[in-house]
């Protein structure tokens, strides 16, 4: 990536920042969208309809973005609301079942499904990984007839495999199940195309790859999906009331916005609405093919040294299934902030104190590529590996 790119992320200045997994860092113009937006505010020159409208262009930027149509994106804060307004409009009937794996899952994809058990007498079938991956096999194994949902990240937050989504939706059609995907890791570091993957739903939000800020995201559903869907949460803006006013109320009348925009609900997160534009042009005025080119480029770079100098990268030598997130470790041992082996705290000790922005996740030392990143950036986490 060239240095009129880096340029833009100041944060990029006195660190190595290889934590996009946790959370980007976002970009100048980003910012300077937001500041006008706080300079209107503070003014009293804030105008709700042109705001709205500006969620609008949010949103079509982002369904050209993913090859999906405006009115199948809903707007949501973040990818656990997205997850959960999906989930909680299935008609699910008692005996039902959901697949997924659970160790390889953010907590947030866990907690709902064991909510709905309580709830609504849903079966959750938890399949265990193979080798640190999402198990394809296993989990279309573990599907059937009563099968409503199968649920997986596109790229594990951690240790960040790339999921071979198509077989995995395969597998759910031959049942007649869903599939909803949580893409948190994937958009914005990889390419993306709904329509190809053919999912059913995904869900994604702004803070990481897509260079913007806590506090809003989307849920993709296939119009086809959206439109069998009562959902469970209503407000204004999930209702077609044609050119009424937003305040206006006819007895009786309840028809659903088209698509996934039912499951909108109040007033939008207008700072955020800004700032993922602002950050969605950016990153399509760069190309997704060159930034995932890019990245993955320095993740096998990365991983590749880290296996010269001895360390135990998750997976080996970089496979087809590598992206933006190269983990060392053991996965699935450890806790949030240590690892079980001594040897690789102290890289992580050595690491942090010397500049380098890195996370631990599932026992592994998590460091992720953005697309900010360049081959110094790499050369210099190696330098200071080699020195441990």
């Amino acid at each position: 990536m060239n240095r009129e790119v880096r340029a833009l992320f100041p944060g990029t200045h006195d660190q190595v920042y290889l934590d996009v997994s946790a959370r980007g860092l976002v970009p100048e113009p980003v910012r300077e969208a937001v500041s006008e937006y706080l300079d209107d505010a503070v003014l009293g020159k804030t105008d709700k309809d042109v705001l709205r409208r500006r969620v609008d262009k949010t949103r079509a930027a982002m369904a050209a973005f993913i090859g999906a149509e405006s009115d199948e994106l809903a707007i949501t804060k973040n990818v656990s609301e997205g997850l959960n307004l999906f989930a909680a409009s299935l008609p699910w009937r008692e005996g039902d079942n959901v697949v997924l794996c659970p160790d390889l899952e953010h907590p947030n994809n866990i907690y709902l499904w064991y909510n709905l058990e309580r709830l609504r007498g849903v079966e959750v079938r938890a399949v265990a990984p193979e080798h640190g991956r999402i198990p394809v096999p296993a989990m279309i194994e573990a599907m059937d007839a009563r099968t409503r949902v199968v649920t997986f990240p596109s790229i594990s937050f951690a240790p960040g495999f790339i999921t071979d989504v198509k077989a995995l939706v395969a597998g759910a059609k031959q049942v007649g199940a869903l599939t909803l995907v949580d893409a948190a890791q994937s958009i914005g570091a990889v390419q993306t195309d709904v329509r190809d993957l053919g999912v059913d739903a995904l869900t994604v939000a702004m803070q990481k790859c897509l260079l913007s800020l806590y506090g809003f995201g989307f849920l993709y559903v296939r119009r086809e999906v959206a439109e069998q869907l009562v959902p469970i949460h209503v407000a204004r803006y999930g209702i077609d009331l044609g050119a009424a006013h937003e305040t206006a109320f006819a007895e009786g009348e309840l028809t659903y916005q088209p698509g996934a925009r039912r499951f909108d609900l109040g007033n939008y997160n207008y700072l955020g609405a800004i700032a993922a534009q602002t950050a969605l042009d950016m990153i399509s005025e760069i190309g997704m093919k060159d930034i995932e080119r890019h990245v993955r480029g320095l993740s096998e770079r990365l991983a590749s040294g880290l296996l010269r100098l001895g360390f135990p990268v998750v997976g080996g030598e970089p496979a087809a299934d590598l992206a933006h997130i190269v983990s060392v470790g053991e996965s699935g041992g450890g806790r949030h902030y240590t690892v079980d082996d001594p040897a690789l705290n102290e890289l992580y000790r050595h690491l942090t104190e010397n500049g380098v922005r890195l996370s631990i996740r599932t026992g592994v030392l998590r460091l992720s590529v953005g697309v900010y990143n360049d081959d110094g950036d790499i050369d210099r986490v190696l330098e200071l590996a080699r020195g441990v």
